[in-house]
C-alpha cells in the first residue's frame, strides 16, 4: 500500500487516501479470511478492513456459549486448511473460534481493525473503488463485501415493547441461560438459533415459551448416526431434489413424529428445495424434541 495526497469530492470528508494494490476485503469472518487466503496463494494482496477489534467477530461477541457448529466439520473447513484432527465431529465455539485464529496466523492474514467502512462509491473516471472508514479512505480497483447474512440483530417491532418491564434480549446478547432459573421467558422465533436458546433455558431449569409466525421445517441434526446434511448432499449426486426432500421428510416424520402436533407445521415446499428458493434454512434439531419439550404456536 502507498499513501497518496489529501483527496476531495462531494460525498466524502476530506481524509488521506491509502492505495490497495489488491482487492479490499470488508469483513475479517470466515468468509472474509478464506478470500484472503485463497488469494494469497496466487500471489495476489488484500486488505482486510473489520469494523471490531478481532477476527470472527460474531463468533467471539454474539454468540451463547453452548454453540456448537450445526454441520459436522468437515462441511464448515475453510478452503487450503482443514480443521485440527483431534476436533469433535461437531467444533464447539471456542475450538471454532481458535482455528479461526489459527487460520489467519497459518496464512499470514493481518486485517486492520475497529475500521468501519462509512461508505463506498465507485470512482468511473479513475476506475477505482472509493471505501471510506472514519479516519482514512481507501482506493482500490476490486471491492469484496463478506460481512455475512446474520451481522446485524434483526428486532421486530412488537406494540407494548417500551412498557414491558422484564429483560429483552436478542439472541446475539444472549450468553447462558443461568440467570433465567425458575423463570418464565418467552422465545420469539423458531429458527436455529430460538431451537438451541430454548434447550438452554431448559437445561438451567427456565421456563421457556416459544411463538413461531411462520411455518417451518426442522430435521434432526443426525439420522441413525449419520449427519442429515452429509445424506442430502450424497443422495443429491444421485436423485432429483424432490426426491431427496421427501426422503428426509419420511425419515424426520419417523425420527421426530409429527411437528403439526406441536404447533410447528412445515412449508409446502420441501427443506432443501425451499432454502434453494428463499435462503430459509431448515432447523436442525440438536435435542429439543428429545428433551419433550412442549411447543406452542
Amino acid at each position: 500500500m502507498d499513501n497518496c495526497k489529501e483527496h476531495e469530492k462531494q460525498g466524502f470528508n476530506q481524509a488521506r487516501f491509502v492505495k490497495v494494490l489488491g482487492p479490499i476485503i470488508v469483513g475479517a469472518g470466515p468468509s472474509g479470511l478464506a478470500v484472503a487466503a485463497c488469494l494469497s496463494q496466487q500471489g495476489v494482496p488484500s486488505l482486510i478492513l473489520e469494523k471490531n477489534d478481532c477476527i470472527a467477530s460474531l463468533w467471539q461477541q454474539k454468540t451463547y456459549d453452548r454453540l456448537k457448529l450445526h454441520l459436522p466439520k468437515q462441511f464448515c473447513e475453510l478452503p487450503l486448511l482443514g480443521f485440527p484432527g483431534d476436533f469433535p465431529k461437531y467444533p464447539t465455539k471456542g475450538q471454532f473460534i481458535s482455528y479461526m485464529e489459527s487460520y489467519a496466523s497459518h496464512f499470514k492474514i493481518q486485517p486492520k481493525f475497529n475500521q468501519a467502512v462509512k461508505t463506498t462509491e465507485f470512482d468511473r473516471i479513475k476506475g477505482v473503488w472509493r471505501v471510506q472508514t472514519e479516519e482514512l479512505e481507501y482506493h482500490s480497483r476490486w471491492l469484496i463485501v463478506a460481512t455475512g447474512e446474520n451481522a446485524e440483530p434483526v428486532i421486530p417491532d412488537i406494540a407494548g415493547y417500551e412498557k414491558f418491564r422484564g429483560t429483552i434480549l436478542h439472541t446475539s446478547e444472549y450468553k447462558s441461560g443461568s440467570k433465567f432459573k425458575n423463570q418464565r421467558v418467552l422465545v420469539i422465533g423458531c429458527g436455529n438459533s430460538g431451537m438451541e436458546v430454548s434447550l438452554d433455558l431448559c437445561r438451567h431449569n427456565a421456563i421457556p415459551h416459544m411463538v413461531v409466525r411462520n411455518t417451518v421445517h426442522v430435521l434432526p441434526r443426525e439420522m441413525f448416526g449419520m449427519s442429515t446434511f452429509g445424506i442430502a448432499m450424497a443422495l443429491l449426486k444421485w436423485l432429483p431434489l424432490r426426491w431427496v426432500d421427501k426422503f428426509l421428510l419420511l425419515l424426520a416424520s419417523f425420527i421426530l413424529g409429527n411437528t403439526d402436533q406441536l404447533g410447528l407445521k412445515r412449508p409446502k415446499t420441501g427443506p432443501i428445495e425451499l432454502k434453494n428458493v428463499t435462503g430459509k434454512t431448515p432447523v436442525l434439531d440438536v435435542g429439543a424434541f428429545i428433551s419433550n419439550q412442549v411447543w406452542q404456536n
